[in-house]
C-alpha cells in the first residue's frame, strides 16, 4: 500500500524538512541537482494495527535475545566441557562450543535485527538534504544538533513505543552477562595439581611406542626413548592432561659424561630419566644430538644440556629440566623411585 491509495487527510503531516534546491545543468555548474524523489509513506504510517504489529515483532526480537542471553549462560555452567554433539552435516562438535555459539549468536542477531527493523518500519524515513558547514562547531552548529537529537528521539517514539522500549533495554542489560560468565575460566585455581604427575614411587617405565615396561638393556648407548608411566593408556578420558606432565625421555650415556653429581646419582647404570615438557612454554622436546648430548626444543630452540643436569644453554627457556630419578626393581625393569622433585614444564604465576 502506498500513499496514493490514502486519502489526504489520513496522510501524517510532512515534517517540514527542506529537499534542497532543484538546479539546471550549465556551462558553470556541469552537474544538476535532481533534488529529492517524492517521499512514499509506509503502511506503518498510515495504519497503527500496522504499527503495533512491527512493535510486536521488534519486542519478539529483543525478548528471543534475552531468552538467548540466559541459554548462554544455563548452558555454560551445565554443559560438560568434554561431551559431544552430532550436528548434520558438520559432524561431531562439542555440545558446549556449539551451544556457546549458536546463543551468543542468536542473542547478537535478534539484537541488530530488531533494531533494524523498528528503524525501517517505525522510525521517520523521511530523507533530509543538508547543505555543507564548516568543520568548527558554531553556537548555531551545536543548536542545531541538539535540535535534531530530539527530532530524531521524538521520530523513534521511544517514549510512547513503551513494548520496544523495555524488551530493548532488558536485551542490552543481559548480552553483557556473556562476557562476565567467561571470567569463569579465570578459575578455579591449579592449586597443587601442576606441581604433581602419575609418576610415584615403584611406577614402571613403559615405552610410548611399543607399550612394554622397559629393562636396562632395552635402552642402547646414545639413544632416545619416550616413556610414560605404568597404567595411563591412550584411551583414558585424561590422558592428554596426564602425559602432559608425565612425558618423559630416557636417554643412556657413559656415566663418565655426566657431570652432575645428582644427575649421576638419580641414574641407573648411565640411564636418566629427564621431563620431555620444555620449560619454557611446554612444547615436546623430541631432537637429540648424540655427540653432545644436547636437546633441542623445536618451537623455540631451547636447548639443553643432558649430561649437566639439563640446564639450559640456549634459548628463552626459564630454568633446566626437571629430572626423574629412577632405578631397577626386583624383576629388573626401569622402575621410578618418586615424583619429579620440581613442577615441570614452563613456570606459573603460584609457583614459587
Amino acid at each position: 500500500m502506498s500513499s496514493q491509495d490514502i486519502p489526504e487527510e489520513n496522510l501524517p503531516a510532512e515534517q517540514g524538512h527542506a529537499h534542497g534546491v532543484v538546479s539546471v545543468a550549465d556551462e558553470e555548474n556541469p552537474f544538476a541537482d535532481p533534488g529529492l524523489a517524492p517521499h512514499e509513506h509506509r503502511i506503518q504510517d498510515i495504519d497503527e494495527r500496522a504499527a503495533k504489529r512491527s512493535e510486536r515483532v521488534v519486542a519478539l526480537l529483543f525478548t528471543v535475545s534475552m531468552l538467548a542471553t540466559v541459554g548462554f549462560i544455563a548452558s555454560y555452567v551445565t554443559i560438560p566441557r568434554d561431551k559431544s554433539v552430532f550436528v548434520f552435516p558438520i559432524g561431531h562438535l562439542s555440545a558446549l562450543n556449539f551451544a556457546l555459539g549458536l546463543t551468543l549468536g542468536t542473542a547478537l542477531f535478534c539484537i541488530g535485527a530488531g533494531a533494524v527493523h523498528w528503524a525501517r518500519t517505525l522510525m521517520s524515513d523521511a530523507e533530509v538534504a543538508d547543505e555543507r558547514h564548516p568543520i568548527e562547531a558554531s553556537p548555531e552548529v551545536r543548536a542545531k544538533v541538539f535540535d535534531d537529537f530530539r527530532q530524531g528521539a521524538k521520530e523513534s517514539a521511544l517514549g510512547r513505543r513503551k513494548l520496544i522500549r523495555n524488551t530493548m533495554f532488558g536485551a542490552l542489560a543481559l548480552v553483557p552477562l556473556s562476557g562476565v560468565m567467561l571470567l569463569r575460566d579465570l578459575g578455579p585455581l591449579p592449586h597443587k595439581t601442576l606441581r604433581h604427575t602419575l609418576w610415584a614411587k615403584g611406577k614402571l617405565l613403559v615405552n610410548m611406542n611399543t607399550n612394554e615396561p622397559l629393562r636396562p638393556e632395552d635402552v642402547a648407548v646414545g639413544s632416545l626413548t619416550f616413556a610414560k608411566p605404568e597404567g595411563l593408556e591412550e584411551t583414558d578420558e585424561d590422558f592428554q592432561n596426564e602425559i602432559a606432565k608425565a612425558a618423559l625421555m630416557i636417554i643412556r650415556l657413559q656415566p663418565n659424561n655426566i657431570r652432575d653429581k645428582q644427575e649421576l646419582a638419580w641414574s641407573h647404570e648411565g640411564i636418566v630419566a629427564y621431563s620431555k615438557i620444555c620449560t619454557h612454554v611446554g612444547c615436546p622436546i623430541s631432537l637429540y644430538e648424540q655427540q653432545t648430548h644436547h636437546v633441542l626444543c623445536p618451537c623455540h630452540q631451547s636447548t639443553f644440556d643432558l649430561s649437566d643436569g639439563g640446564r639450559v644453554i640456549f634459548g628463552p627457556a626459564g630454568h633446566a629440566l626437571p629430572q626423574l630419578r629412577i632405578g631397577v626393581n626386583e624383576e629388573g625393569y626401569l622402575q621410578a623411585l618418586g615424583d619429579f622433585a620440581e613442577p615441570v614444564g614452563p613456570a606459573f604465576w603460584e609457583r614459587g
